[in-house]
């Protein structure tokens, strides 16, 4: 709940202790090539689950071919599908890193799930990521037959950096008519390049993601000062968000990014956008990769399914 400050969850104390037992430069401290070098436990991520089927393609991007990986649940026929975009900077991380998680929200929501590896920042800066996703999104509708893909229930979701891409791609679809969303999920969006607000100072140092690290994190994506007002890269800075797909927006309390993107959720709702908006007391930005060691993890995974079945019914 808004506005209460709860206690660290023992499983994330826990946790942040034996990360820094296992030492490592903060994010921010780090090049891009160093960062990359780490590498989560799979103790910390959780088993792989086992899902129906799981296959890999290389889709053509706008400047590059992009892989894919795509899980199908158990199910029959034609089947919602997510098209996710991970998290970590914009910098960091694949879809092979995130596959434990991919496989958990496949069973939970019973939605195909399209991993994309879009490329990454530096080396490729906005708008290149942005389109990457956007372009596979496309690619996920004009192909929704052929991979047993409702096209009425196709929607976009990310954490983190891919929650931007996230919220980006729901407003170009919408201003250029473009595909027909069925739902944005933002699981801890960042979504201002700004770093003014409370949850900011509050949580500044020592939840696993840093003030400082989410302005390293801009600075690797963003080149053009002018393109940190730009929508497509910082979506808060839209003029308009009526005519959004429905949102499901997640945020954890001892984030830096839980401010705006909670902003984001009331500014949704306040153009009439149906927002499904709820705060994990006790938790922090990256708990979504945490199911190996954190209840809370597995509970957000098992909510965004329920969530999902809220808005298709």
């Amino acid at each position: 709940m808004k506005g209460i400050k709860m206690p660290l969850d023992p499983q994330v104390v826990d946790l942040l202790k034996t990360l820094e037992q296992a030492g490592g430069k903060p994010l921010e401290d780090c090049t891009p090539f160093e960062a990359r070098q780490g590498d989560w436990s799979k103790d910390f991520i959780g088993c792989p689950q086992d899902v129906a089927e799981v296959f890999h393609e290389f889709i053509p991007g706008p400047t590059a071919d992009l892989p894919i990986r795509i899980y199908r649940p158990v199910g029959i026929g034609l089947l919602p599908a997510i098209v996710h975009f991970h998290g970590s900077a914009f910098t960091v991380s694949n879809i092979s890193l995130s596959d434990s998680a991919h496989r958990a929200l496949a069973n939970s929501t019973g939605c195909v799930v399209v991993a994309v590896n879009y490329q990454k920042a530096p080396e490729h800066k906005f708008p290149t990521p942005f389109n990457d996703a956007y372009a596979s999104t496309e690619w996920v509708f004009e192909n929704a037959e052929r991979l047993g893909i409702d096209k009425s229930k196709i929607g976009v979701g990310g954490d983190s950096a891919g929650g931007n891409l996230a919220a980006a791609i729901s407003l170009r679809a919408r201003d250029e008519n473009g595909p027909k969303l069925a739902f944005q999920l933002l699981i801890y969006p960042t979504v201002d390049s700004a770093s003014t607000r409370p949850s900011m100072r509050e949580n500044a140092e020592g939840y696993m993601l840093s003030t400082a690290a989410c302005t390293w994190a801009w600075d690797q994506y963003i080149e053009k000062p002018e393109d940190r007002k730009n929508p497509y890269a910082a979506p808060i800075n839209a003029k308009d968000f009526s005519n959004l797909p429905p949102a499901i927006v997640l945020t954890a309390e001892f984030d830096p990014l839980r401010d705006e993107g909670e902003d984001y959720a009331d500014l949704l709702a306040k153009a009439g956008v149906k927002v499904i908006s709820r705060r994990y007391a006790g938790m922090i930005h990256g708990f979504f990769w945490t199911a190996g060691v954190i209840e809370g993890s597995r509970k957000m995974i098992r909510d965004i399914g329920d969530d999902l079945r809220e808005i298709f019914s």
